[in-house]
């Protein structure tokens, strides 16, 4: 045999096509466009392996990739899936003298592999149990099962160990169970039941391997029928298991708990229950010598979620019971499937009808294998769907099996083996279970396909409304494309009005905003509905809001009126919804409508046309349209001033006072509606720090017109300073002068800047308010401030002729002096009143003079030791020696022309310039550069003239010297220019990642 597994020949097969409904007729304008870009393909498709054994195949298992044939040669072959070319033959012939193999057995991980060895003719030898690990090929015997033959072996699947097995059950040809755990080490195999094993003293130990004993039951106690499938499970979440057990005819069902799960044998405790009560089993009469057990795991590590048992009668289907609601039976919604006869394929003639050999199942369907053809048969509604029939030369069919970790499928026969591949076998699924009823579970199988969810629904919809679930059906009408008058008339015909609400309704919500015209025929029927049953009940009923009925109406009706796309229909056709209301006399839904979509100023208006100033404004509050505020705030403040501005300050920020201004305006004739509208002008300036212009201009008119002892206060609360004042300066003087509030033109006045005009206002009322008004000047200002206290001095003398009050400006103001003021007193005033002003004038005049002489010493002096400095440094010098080097670049001082600093630093004359550029002003550089420019074109024109005048001379050393004021006018390391640049980064940003290399 050579690489084979990824070679496959395309076999000869037969498979129905369940063909979906074509799309109905009468959906509406939004249906579907079906559309199938490639077609599925067969659900099953076989694919023959390129493979030709050396001896007759009698048996195959496969589990996790991993295939194991066993051939009559007594060879086996193991095969690696992952690794198909690598095959491993194993002869067992030395352990197989005079037997055969019967079965083999492999854990679903593919590590453990148990074959049973039966004697070929006779009871002789014993039957024997081999063991093969997955990373071996030497087998072991193992010894404690010799004389029973193993026909059944219930796996653990929560078993994740390569080299142990756990708790596994073996089910021997006389209806034995054993409880035995297998590992490939090295120790014997060993039972707990003591008893039991004393009846079979004959054991040889096991080398290598490993047997924990811990169960051995009877199954048909008296019978004794062999075991023909064994399977158990861990229950999730729990401590319970459930053990099934098959024999040809019967099937058993062991549920207990596992109190201790460390104990060994762990299953005896699930047994014990039952070892002396009467047997519990589900019996099928069967002529056939073999039955198979199957189950169905949507993946490794869960419970099975299916069962299926095949018997000459059929198989016995079943799904598994994930929480045990029986403690009894795990299996349920149990129904007996008839399987599809064949007839066998003979050399002149057709044999009698046979029930299949064997099948493996699928999440859907079952595969049945006969001894010709494999035929695939519906789980749900038992149809066949699927029929491969094989020809002569294959020979007959051996066994079906699946790998129960990958779900691969193979068939062989004695000479072939095929594989199996399963495509997209939920296909059709959703229409077998809307044919039997389940839309449920139709849907969940639709896969998000739109038509065929849609023809589920209305299936459903169809059987609801024949059972007269109305309501019901209404709701899932309404999520058909079925034809809307169809359904509507449906509904009409039974008149069945509450659902025909329910589908208009549900309909409405599925329709886009741009849909305006079926959105509002929807709505209009509706209300219309409405209108019909709540007028019917109040004809009938006096006191008909206190009627359970329509006050459920009422209800429903608000929770329709209340959504937004119903919102959006009645604006867009206010009048013909009002009018719709009217014409049936509900007056309250309409005053209620009305309120519901904002239209409250048709309400305000009808109130205030019948005089209801009190309900208009209890509207006006109850709304939220600040517009309606502005528009009615000037009538309701005519008839009701006080509960008006009560209104209007309760809305607080939300209405802007400059948009009320013209209903306040409009509304200030007398004293009563004039102290209300200052109420409101207040709250919003001091409460709600309103800084309108207008709203400050209008309360200060009301204040000088109604409340004039507040005008000071008001301006006074605005500040002394023009940019902080929120009202017009000139519009509030004007007005104040219109009205005689002299002391607050003064303020203004003064707000202005108008001092003069401010303290003759204020002369005229008081002198301690003009003294405060001249204080007010900027102190930089003396001039001014001398000049408003000289005029209030003058009005003083000349008007009160109060020399005393006189003397006292010179304490309070240090800019006037005596002999400002005298000119204003007459001639005949004695010295004597002014004699202490005039000697203390005096004498600060001559501290004022000794102060002069001190400082003018001190300059001299100063002076003095700058020309003696002067001088010293003239002859001064430094001398350089011929090592001493340039601070800057360390280069010898003499090289290149250099400067020497008193302080004792040395620099080059152009290291000198390169360092202290970048710290001169961008001025500083321009001139500096300049210079150089200048001198350069000096230097290189005396070059080239052989006189050099004195006036180049004298040209080129001021240049020089104006050089030497830039750059050597102070040390670069001790000036002033090393101490400005303090702030300033010894390495820059672009130079700071090199140097960081330097100094690593």
């Amino acid at each position: 045999m050579t690489s084979m597994f990824d070679q496959y020949e395309q076999a000869s097969q037969r498979s129905k096509q369940v063909v979906p409904p074509p799309i109905r007729t009468d959906i509406s304008t939004a249906g579907f466009i079906q559309m199938k870009l490639q077609d599925d393909g067969p659900i099953f498709t076989k694919q023959k392996i390129i493979f030709s054994p050396s001896d007759k195949i009698i048996h195959l298992v496969v589990s996790s990739n991993l295939i194991i044939i066993a051939m009559a040669n007594n060879v086996l072959l193991r095969i690696d899936m992952k690794q198909p070319d690598k095959v491993e033959e194993i002869d067992i012939s030395k352990y197989a003298v005079g037997m055969k193999m019967s079965n083999l057995f492999l854990d679903p991980l593919g590590y453990h592999l148990l074959i049973t060895l039966t004697p070929k003719n006779g009871d002789n030898p014993p039957p024997e149990l081999l063991y093969l690990h997955r990373k071996t090929t030497k087998l072991k015997q193992a010894g404690k099962f010799k004389g029973h033959e193993i026909t059944a072996v219930g796996w653990n699947f929560s078993n994740i160990s390569e080299t142990v097995t756990g708790p596994i059950l073996v089910g021997t040809s006389k209806g034995l169970i054993f409880e035995t755990e297998i590992s490939d080490g090295d120790k014997i195999f060993n039972t707990s039941l003591e008893q039991y094993w004393r009846q079979l003293p004959n054991y040889l130990p096991l080398y290598g391997a490993k047997e924990v004993e811990g169960l051995v039951f009877d199954i048909g106690k008296n019978s004794k029928p062999p075991i023909t499938g064994l399977e158990f499970h861990k229950i999730p979440n729990s401590d319970k298991y459930m053990i099934i057990v098959t024999t040809i005819m019967r099937i058993y069902q062991y549920i207990g708990s596992v109190q201790n799960p460390d104990e060994k044998p762990l299953l005896q405790q699930v047994f014990n229950k039952y070892l002396n009560v009467q047997e519990s089993f589900v019996e099928v009469i069967s002529s056939l010598t073999y039955s198979k057990l199957q189950f169905y795991y949507p993946s490794l590590g869960v419970l099975p979620k299916s069962f299926g048992w095949l018997t000459e009668t059929g198989i016995l289907y079943a799904h598994i019971d994930p929480n045990l609601s029986d403690p009894k039976n795990a299996l349920i919604k149990q129904q007996m499937i008839i399987c599809p006869e064949a007839s066998l394929m003979g050399n002149s003639k057709s044999h009698t009808n046979t029930a299949p050999l064997s099948f493996v199942l699928t999440e859907f369907h079952a595969l049945l294998l006969y001894p010709d053809r494999v035929k695939g048969i519906s789980l749900l509604n038992q149809d066949l769907i699927f029929e491969d029939i094989y020809n002569d030369t294959v020979e007959k069919l051996l066994n079906i099996v699946k790998d129960p970790i990958n779900r691969s499928i193979w068939a062989y026969s004695e000479r072939a083996v095929f594989k199996y591949k399963v495509t997209k076998e939920d296909r059709n699924v959703w229409q077998v279970y809307l044919d039997k009823g389940e839309f449920e579970l139709a849907k969940q199988y639709c896969k998000d396909n739109p038509a065929y969810i849609d023809q589920v629904l209305v299936k459903q919809a169809e059987m609801l409304f024949k059972n007269e679930q109305y309501e019901e059906s209404a709701l899932t009408y309404a999520d058909t494309h079925s034809s809307f008058e169809e359904i509507s008339l449906k509904f009409l015909q039974e008149w069945q009005i509450e659902a025909l609400k329910i589908f208009l309704k549900k309909k409405l919500g599925g329709l886009k905003p741009q849909d305006k015209t079926q959105i509002t025929m929807i709505v209009v029927w509706v209300i219309e509905l409405f209108m019909s049953q709540m007028g019917e009940v109040r004809s009938n009923d006096s006191s008909y809001t206190h009627n359970p009925q329509y006050i459920a109406l009422q209800k429903q009706f608000d929770s329709f009126l209340a959504m937004q796309k119903v919102e959006d229909c009645i604006k867009r056709n206010r009048k013909t919804i009002y009018e719709l209301m009217s014409s049936h006399g509900d007056k309250e839904n309409l005053m209620r409508l009305t309120i519901m979509h904002s239209n409250h100023e048709e309400v305000i208006r009808q109130h205030l046309y019948k005089n209801n100033y009190l309900e208009a404004l209890e509207v006006l509050k109850s709304q939220t349209n600040k517009d309606l505020f502005y528009q009615f705030s000037g009538t309701l403040l005519q008839e009701l001033p006080r509960p008006t501005v009560t209104a209007l300050i309760s809305q607080g920020s939300l209405l802007k006072p400059s948009k009320l201004l013209p209903a306040l305006v409009s509304c200030n004739s007398d004293e009563k509606h004039a102290k209300e509208i200052i109420r409101y002008l207040e709250f919003c300036i001091y409460k709600q720090s309103c800084q309108e212009q207008a709203i400050h201009n209008f309360l200060l008119s009301l204040y000088a017109r109604y409340k004039k002892e507040e005008v000071m206060h008001y301006i006074s609360s605005q500040g002394q300073y023009i940019s902080m004042v929120h009202y017009d300066v000139h519009y509030a003087l004007r007005l104040c002068q219109e009205v005689g509030l002299t002391e607050a033109c003064v303020q203004l006045s003064a707000l202005l800047g108008l001092w003069t005009t401010a303290v003759d206002l204020a002369l005229t009322i008081k002198v301690d308010l003009a003294k405060q008004i001249a204080a007010m000047p900027s102190e930089r200002d003396d001039t001014l401030r001398k000049k408003l206290w000289l005029k209030i001095a003058e009005h003083v003398v000349r008007e009160k002729n109060d020399i005393q009050q006189v003397m006292e400006f010179l304490q309070q103001c240090d800019l006037v002096r005596i002999e400002d003021i005298l000119p204003f007193f007459s001639d005949f005033v004695t010295i004597d009143h002014f004699k202490d002003a005039i000697c203390k004038s005096l004498q600060d005049y001559n501290r004022h003079i000794q102060d002069l002489k001190e400082e003018m010493e001190e300059a001299t002096k100063a002076a003095e030791v700058i020309r003696k400095d002067i001088q010293a440094f003239r002859t001064r010098c430094t001398f350089v020696d011929a090592r001493d080097t340039c601070n800057s670049c360390d280069i010898q001082l003499l090289l290149r022309p250099f400067y020497v600093f008193p302080c004792g630093h040395r620099f080059h004359s152009d290291c000198l310039v390169a360092a202290l550029t970048p710290m001169l002003s961008m001025d500083q550089r321009t001139k500096l550069a300049d210079l150089q420019r200048q001198l350069t074109a000096i230097s290189n024109r005396s070059e080239d003239t052989t006189s050099i005048g004195l006036v180049s001379l004298s040209i080129k050393d001021q240049i020089k010297a104006d050089i030497d004021e830039l750059v050597a006018s102070e040390c670069l390391y001790c000036g002033e220019l090393m101490i400005e640049s303090i702030d300033k980064p010894f390495i820059e940003e672009e130079d700071y990642e090199r140097v960081m290399r330097e100094w690593a």
